[in-house]
């Protein structure tokens, strides 16, 4: 089953989440409604900003638990490596 890593943030270089889902575009519906209780919904991190795909989802679940340990420069390099303006990804469409 096809997977995706994500990192949302509150702003350019804010509060970051890191998550695993295999419904993208329902998990962002659900983060930027408010209807995930929890960090993101408390600290308003509701920005996708990064995104990788995965096969499986035990790939993805592995991917995110590397991500989780990073520091937090290691995060912020990935993310500008591919979206250096921080523009929120799940308005682009193709999510």
């Amino acid at each position: 089953m096809p997977a995706a890593v994500y990192i949302l943030a509150s702003g350019r270089n804010g509060t970051l989440y890191i998550g695993v889902t295999t419904d993208l575009p329902r998990r962002m519906y659900e983060h930027q409604n408010g209807l995930v209780e929890g960090f993101s919904k408390t600290y308003g991190v509701t920005c996708l900003v990064y995104a990788e795909f995965h096969d499986r989802i035990d790939e993805a679940i592995a991917r995110e638990k590397q991500l989780k340990a990073w520091n937090r420069s290691w995060k912020i390099e990935l993310i500008e490596k591919s979206n250096p303006d921080w523009r929120d990804l799940s308005e682009t469409g193709l999510f």
